[in-house]
């Protein structure tokens, strides 16, 4: 077993949610870290990484398995799973009969439900360009601009879009070389 309860509990909606704590290391999980709340043994594997931290909870038939993890104020619960390398976290709930899986990643004030299936690859790049870079199965994020693969392709003929974001000339190279290091290896997975 790779937690034990704390004896901490909380109730929500009608509820007995109990405070977890790691009886031995795992993945980025030291020995004796306090986690968030499940209702029962069934909401989180025993075997994998997969962790429920901060105040996040975990209720009624939900899962988190494999390497997933549920942090912040996140919320799991109805018939819903969460697994993969999937996070869950901040103020996102996910509910209902949805799954959540792969590398995806909800949160925010993010609401998945119903029957919803969320899987994703997400390549989140800090290269030597001055903005982060985000590649979603379709899409990327160049600091706070989104476009799909096709667009920013189009883009990257232009010489100078989005020269003005950039704080210099190398910085600006090194940024379209990054996007197009990401397009790569994105158009390589299909």
């Amino acid at each position: 077993m790779k937690y034990k309860f704390t004896g901490k509990t909380k109730v929500v909606f009608g509820r007995k949610l109990k405070q977890i704590q790691s009886t031995k290391s795992f993945g980025i999980i030291a020995k004796g870290e306090i986690g968030g709340y499940i209702e029962s043994k069934k909401n989180l594997s025993v075997s994998g990484n997969a962790w429920v931290s901060g105040d996040a909870r975990v209720y009624g038939n939900a899962r988190v398995s494999g390497n997933a993890r549920v942090s912040g104020n996140a919320r799991v619960s109805g018939n819903a799973w969460v697994s993969g390398n999937a996070w869950v976290y901040g103020d996102a709930w996910v509910y209902g009969d949805a799954w959540v899986s792969g590398d995806a990643r909800v949160y925010g004030n993010a609401r998945v439900y119903g029957n919803a299936r969320i899987r994703t690859t997400v390549i989140n790049l800090i290269a030597s360009c001055e903005f982060n870079i985000t590649a979603y199965d379709r899409y990327i994020q160049f600091g706070c601009y989104l476009h799909t693969i096709t667009e920013w392709q189009k883009i990257l003929k232009l010489k100078k879009k989005y020269r003005e974001d950039c704080s210099s000339d190398e910085s600006y190279k090194q940024c379209r070389k990054a996007l197009r290091f990401v397009i790569d290896i994105l158009r390589s997975k299909r």
